[in-house]
């Protein structure tokens, strides 16, 4: 099964907003990603609204609902406990619940946080987000929760009835090349292998690049889908969108599984 990959366009929002301007365009970023190979689309539009905002994620969602984009899923990430906001910012689930996306990618990310860096703990959280999944899948919205490789935790959201889980990638980016990183793999691998037999799809996100990311895919199996953003935008400051998107399409397309 070959690895999809979903591009997250909230560093071309956040570039955007340093300026009153619609420069650069989130829509043309996702439509030359889609250009390059990208099979998805992913946001996080956060309470503060410092990167995507309620508008983007309406035009991409008028944009991935023409016929031309109808192959491409559309992955909205972010905390479902986040209300509304008195800058507009409507609240996650009615958000998602107005413009019905593939995935709703769930998040533990508190507001103040830079970016998320931890997966659930469903130890204590299993009863407030059970009828937030449910409510979700009952419209149709494919569910995924951003975990840490914790055997346990994957056992609890295999009871919560979520379709897939997101490994937060972190750890192993972080000593990717040290001596730490073959026990962070193994970690993630066998977790990976667990959540597989609990009938959980696997995603990853994170600090993938195109350094680390053939490693993960060919020691995690299988990652159905990778979220990544910050590289891409970071690469495609020297490379250009369409030539660093096509770069990666690649490294997930010759990934040969151990």
């Amino acid at each position: 099964m070959k690895t999809k990959l979903s591009v997250n366009l909230n560093k071309v929002a956040l570039i955007r907003n340093s300026r009153d301007t619609v420069i650069p365009s989130v829509v043309d970023a996702a439509i030359t990603a889609i250009k390059a190979g990208a099979s998805g689309i992913t946001v996080h539009p956060r309470p503060d609204m410092r990167h995507i905002r309620p508008d983007d994620v309406y035009d991409l969602t008028a944009l991935l609902s023409a016929e031309k984009y109808g192959h491409i899923e559309f992955n909205i990430e972010g905390n479902p406990y986040a209300g509304p906001e008195a800058n507009g910012y409507p609240g996650f689930m009615e958000l998602v619940r107005e413009v019905k996306p593939h995935q709703a990618t769930l998040v533990p990310d508190d507001p103040k946080q830079l970016t998320s860096d931890h997966g659930w703990d469903l130890t204590s959280e299993s009863n407030q987000l059970k009828p937030l999944v449910a409510d979700l899948q009952e419209r149709n919205i494919r569910v995924s929760l951003f975990m840490d490789p914790d055997e346990s935790q994957l056992e609890l959201a295999a009871r919560l009835g979520v379709d897939r889980i997101e490994f937060y990638t972190g750890p192993y980016a972080d000593h990717y090349g040290t001596s730490a990183q073959p026990e962070i793999l193994e970690s993630f691998s066998t977790a990976g292998q667990v959540a597989h037999s609990l009938g959980l799809g696997i995603n990853a996100g994170h600090d993938l690049n195109q350094d680390n990311l053939a490693t993960f895919c060919q020691a995690v199996i299988p990652v159905a889908e990778v979220s990544i953003g910050h590289a891409i935008i970071s690469d495609a400051l020297w490379l250009g969108l369409e030539e660093t998107v096509s770069r990666y399409n690649k490294i997930l397309n010759d990934v040969e599984p151990a």
